[in-house]
C-alpha cells in the first residue's frame, strides 16, 4: 500500500477510536470550529473522503458533482447545509459507522492506484499521492476541533511528515492565492517530530528561522491554531509574514483563527 494511503488510514482509524464511543447527543455537541458539531466534522470528512475516491475512479463524474456544490454555493447555501442534504439526514453514529465504512475500502483503492496518475479536484488536479495525502492533512486538521472540544491531547504520529511537507509545498501558494508577491527565500525549518527526530527544510543561514515542534507547524498551516497560541520560534520577515496566513488546504483565502479562539476544552465532554 502507498504510505499516504496507509497513513490515512491511520489517522482515520485514530479519530474512531476517539469517537467510537459517544453517544448520539455527545457527537451533537459543538466545536470551536464554525460552530460545528462532532457530527458536522465526521459529515464534511466522509463527503470528500467520498468525493475525492470519486475523483479517482471518475472523472466526469467528480465534475457534475463539484457543479452541484458550486451551484449551491452561489445561492448563498453553506457547505454544511449541503453536507448534511447529500448525507440524507445521517447523523450522529449512524454516520460515524458511514464514514468509517466507507474510508476503509477507499485507503485501499488509493493505495494500489498509481500515485503519479492524475486526479481532479475543485482548484487544479492533483496526483494521486496528492489526493490523499490531502484527505490525511483534512483529517488530522479537522479532527484538532474534535480532540480540543473532547479535552484530549492527540499523540501524533510520524505520519504528519506528509503534512509539514505540504505546508511546506504550499509556501509560495499560500501568498499567491492572495495575490501577493511570493517572499523569497523560503525560512529555514527545524522542526522536531512526535519521535523526537529532527526534520529540516529549507536553506540556513538566511535570517529567516521558523524553529519547534512539527505539531505546531502542521497546527498553524493548517489553521487549526493562530500561530500566537504555538511554541515555534519565528525569526525574520517572511517567515512572520507566512505564519500569519498560512494556508496549506485548497480553496479561496481564509485567515487563521485569531489568538486564543481555538483550545482545549478545560474539562471532559459528557453528554
Amino acid at each position: 500500500m502507498m504510505q499516504q494511503a496507509k497513513d490515512f488510514l491511520d489517522e482515520s482509524e485514530a479519530l474512531y477510536a476517539l469517537i467510537s464511543p459517544l453517544s448520539d447527543a455527545e457527537l451533537a455537541t459543538p466545536t470551536l470550529f464554525k460552530g460545528w458539531t462532532i457530527s458536522d466534522v465526521i459529515g464534511h470528512l466522509h463527503m470528500w473522503n467520498w468525493a475525492a475516491d470519486l475523483s479517482l475512479k471518475d472523472g466526469e463524474g467528480f465534475k457534475a458533482f463539484w457543479a452541484r456544490v458550486a451551484a449551491h454555493m452561489a445561492k448563498g447555501g453553506t457547505l454544511t447545509a449541503f453536507e448534511r442534504q447529500w448525507a440524507e439526514g445521517l447523523q450522529g453514529r449512524a454516520l460515524v459507522q458511514a464514514w468509517r465504512e466507507f474510508y476503509l475500502p477507499m485507503a485501499a483503492r488509493f493505495g494500489e492506484a498509481d500515485p503519479s496518475a492524475r486526479v481532479l479536484w475543485a482548484g487544479p488536479d492533483m496526483s494521486v499521492r496528492s489526493s490523499i495525502t490531502a484527505r490525511l492533512m483534512e483529517t488530522w486538521s479537522h479532527a484538532q476541533a474534535i480532540y480540543d472540544v473532547m479535552s484530549v491531547d492527540r499523540q501524533d504520529g510520524e505520519r504528519i511528515r506528509n503534512i509539514v511537507v505540504l505546508g511546506v509545498n504550499t509556501y509560495g501558494w499560500t501568498f499567491a492565492n492572495r495575490k501577493m508577491e511570493v517572499p523569497r527565500p523560503m525560512p529555514h525549518l527545524r522542526l522536531t517530530g512526535p519521535s523526537g527526530e529532527l526534520w529540516t527544510f529549507g536553506e540556513e543561514g538566511t535570517g529567516e528561522l521558523i524553529e519547534g515542534s512539527a505539531t505546531a507547524f502542521c497546527q498553524v498551516v493548517a489553521q487549526t491554531r493562530n500561530i500566537a497560541d504555538v511554541d515555534l520560534r519565528v525569526e525574520g520577515p517572511n517567515a512572520k509574514q507566512w505564519m500569519a496566513i498560512a494556508q496549506c488546504f485548497a480553496g479561496p483565502p481564509e485567515n487563521p483563527p485569531a489568538p486564543g479562539v481555538r483550545h482545549k476544552a478545560a474539562s471532559r465532554l459528557s453528554a
